[in-house]
């Protein structure tokens, strides 16, 4: 990765925040939780990929069309992230297989 793609990508980053940022606070509120949630366990190419974005543009369909952002995720945040994530290798599988090797279980 050179320093241009470096530079890109933070331009990238900003823009994206800069769409947060010009969510309603209750958006706001719950997208930050999700991003805290999927930096800890979720896909191994979260930043990568197109899924932080789209939940940006899923929550601006919201705003537009006028729908409070738990009629959108659910009152279980963690569940939507999972559900969001569940076909995806993610960091606690990565972890949970480095425990398997270690103590030498072997899955069935």
């Amino acid at each position: 990765m050179g320093i241009q793609d470096i530079i890109e990508g933070k331009k990238q980053w900003r823009a994206h925040m800069a769409r947060v940022k010009a969510l309603p606070p209750d958006y706001q509120i719950v997208y930050k939780e999700i991003q805290r949630y999927l930096f800890k366990v979720g896909p191994i190419d979260l930043l990568d990929g197109s899924l932080l974005p789209g939940i940006v543009d899923f929550f601006e369909e919201g705003v537009a069309a006028g729908k409070g952002v738990l009629e959108l995720t659910g009152n279980d945040v963690a569940a939507f992230c999972d559900d969001l994530v569940k076909d995806s290798r993610t960091y606690a599988d990565i972890y949970q297989e480095s425990i398997r090797g270690k103590s030498g279980v072997a899955e069935k």
